[in-house]
């Protein structure tokens, strides 16, 4: 028997002093928020060079493409059954890494192309390239202080269960989802006059082999039974992976307040209404989803809650039109999408043919010089925010944030030259030889 190590049983006694002490970081680019926005944002300037630090309030990396479930990149291709690749750089090595693993699966059209994921092999691919890319990950850290010298973030005061953590860097990018970057630092922000619902998402187990409902059926069930079950939400969807008998379960409305008290409430109501539709699914199709469970239930799933003013709002009519701005930085083709009502939603397609532009103007406050919004706190109007902050369109900003802030260096991002800047993206703007497998 090998000889077991000696147990100390000593212990230490401490006493907290009263002094909040902080660990205290230097880098050139702070990333707040580590979801798909920022954990590319981070990647991406990583690639540049750059000494970066990534923080989250969630404890662990990934965000909602993770924690919530989302289970879907949506944005990423041209429309048509079989559309071209809009976004490239980081996204090929997560695409790759997925594919390796089994873990993706693209469903084609009828217009739009949608990549199912695993979350866990997401998570797991953006822990090791973190990892590797020597970016410092600070995780349950919530952003309490900004400090300014006028225009430009000197630092940012975060609190953690383990003590505060103080990060000064050269750039930041705000990647948080809510603005709270540029909310804390006193910038201009907007918030939407009226509500936008979020979903709360579910990982089922048990499906059985027999052939799953259509998208129109299972829609018509759901609205014709949701009174009696008790649901919000009036129609739904479930994304599967052939020959496996698990899926997302994306069936639910719930309210995403930024108040503290009510916010809480999210996930209880949210999980309460995933219960009510397994119910529904068990009842009503019970070839397919009787033997049915959830395995897992995600974060409340936050769609738009506050974005920043940003030097141009892109509006509606630029999105229907496809106008490509002279600033021109990502593109995608996603409907607008825009889950005004607990019942129902807007989903308003485009042709195959169509492709609409995010400029950067719309991830840059007129009143900061050093930081750049990412995501969906980029402005736009309502309607327009609803088809550009899906995770392909994000992922491409994020490239476009960390170049920009690598030609602004210690000046401003107002000043870089957009030409030079957009011949660093050109495969996301104008690429058209990926085709989804």
């Amino acid at each position: 028997m090998t000889a077991s190590r000696p147990i100390n049983l000593e212990t230490t006694i401490v006493r907290w002093n009263g002094i909040d002490e902080s660990r205290e970081l230097e880098v050139d680019l702070c990333v707040v928020g580590a979801g798909i926005s920022g954990a590319t944002t981070a990647l991406e300037a990583a690639r540049l060079g750059m000494k970066v630090a990534i923080v989250d309030a969630f404890p662990a990396l990934g965000g909602q493409a993770v924690n919530s479930i989302i289970g879907t990149f949506c944005g990423l291709y041209r429309n048509g059954t079989h559309g071209y690749r809009f976004t490239y750089g980081v996204v090929d090595d997560m695409l790759a890494a997925l594919g390796a693993e089994d873990a993706v699966y693209y469903r084609h059209g009828p217009m739009t192309t949608v990549v199912h994921y695993n979350e866990i092999a997401l998570s797991r691919w953006v822990e090791r390239s973190i990892e590797a890319a020597g970016i410092t990950p600070i995780v349950g850290a919530t952003l309490r202080t900004v400090h300014r010298d006028d225009r430009r973030i000197t630092g940012l005061h975060f609190i953690t269960r383990y003590g505060d953590v103080t990060i000064r860097a050269q750039s930041y990018a705000d990647c948080s989802g809510d603005a709270a970057l540029m909310y804390r630092a006193g910038f201009a922000c907007r918030e939407p006059v009226e509500k936008i619902y979020g979903s709360q998402q579910a990982v089922i187990e048990g499906i059985g082999s027999s052939e799953p409902p259509s998208r129109e059926e299972l829609s018509a069930r759901i609205e014709a039974k949701a009174a009696e079950y008790g649901l919000i939400r009036h129609n739904g969807l479930v994304f599967y992976f052939p020959g496996k008998d698990v899926a997302v379960l994306n069936m639910t409305h719930v309210e995403t307040p930024l108040d503290p008290v009510e916010a809480s409430r999210t996930g209880i109501i949210g999980k309460d209404q995933v219960d009510r539709g397994v119910r529904l699914l068990r009842d009503e199709f019970p070839e397919v989803f009787g033997n049915i469970r959830v395995r897992s239930y995600g974060f409340p799933g936050i769609r738009q809650t506050r974005w920043i003013k940003g030097v141009h709002q892109i509006t509606t009519e630029e999105v229907k039109s496809g106008h490509r701005y002279a600033d021109a930085i990502a593109r995608t083709a996603w409907p607008i999408e825009l889950h005004n009502a607990p019942e129902n939603f807007v989903w308003e397609v485009f042709g195959e043919d169509h492709v609409h532009y995010v400029p950067l103007s719309a991830m840059l406050s007129p009143e900061a010089e050093n930081v750049v919004a990412v995501g969906r706190c980029i402005d736009g109007d309502p309607a327009a925010l609803s088809s550009v902050r899906v995770m392909g369109p994000c992922m491409a900003m994020a490239r476009a944030a960390a170049n920009a802030l690598d030609l602004a260096g210690s000046g401003s991002v107002h000043d870089i030259d957009i030409a030079a800047l957009q011949e660093r993206l050109a495969d996301n703007l104008e690429r058209c030889d990926s085709v989804a497998p």
